[in-house]
């Protein structure tokens, strides 16, 4: 049975994923780049549109449509690029919604879900994720491999243990 792979790419972390990918994912695999536009600002720009501007305006005149093409053209040139550097055969996914519950629903039936810290990166620590990745690390329905986008911070980065417990009078 041929494994699956999924490769959640992301604008700022993609290439450490690919990398991983490369790395990591079986020969025979079947890897799956995925991205997730949310779709928080096309609401948004739609919401403005309707609400303040919009006013005696037809539908086909909502900015949104626009937002939504750049962002589909966008998402359609990361993949691109990821899947050119992977350099082995993929299939491109790219999903809109809440970002973090299409990436679990993706990862359903998944052998594997490759991620990348998207957090604060100069240490080490649960900071180094940001609520979406660890929601998706934390529900991921398959093993997650979690890389850092860059080097590693240093264990010296590690906060101090607290202190010791002190019983009350």
């Amino acid at each position: 049975m041929t494994a699956t792979v999924i490769v959640w790419v992301t604008e700022s972390t993609w290439p450490a994923c690919v990398d991983a990918a490369a790395t990591w994912a079986p020969a025979d695999a079947q890897v799956v780049l995925l991205h997730v536009t949310g779709d928080e600002a096309a609401e948004v720009v739609h919401g403005a549109f309707a609400g303040l501007l919009g006013r005696g305006l037809r539908a086909r005149d909502d900015p949104s449509r626009d937002l939504e093409a750049l962002s589909a053209a966008a998402a359609a040139e990361l993949l691109d690029a990821a899947a050119h550097r992977l350099a082995r055969a993929s299939t491109r996914l790219h999903r809109h919604g809440r970002v973090e519950h299409q990436v679990v629903q993706a990862a359903h039936g998944a052998d594997l879900l490759i991620c990348a810290r998207d957090g604060h990166g100069g240490r080490l620590g649960p900071r180094s994720l940001a609520p979406p990745t660890r929601f998706v690390v934390d529900h991921a329905p398959c093993p997650v491999l979690l890389v850092w986008p860059g080097p590693a911070p240093g264990i010296d980065s590690l906060p101090p243990p607290p202190p010791p417990h002190r019983p009350g009078p």
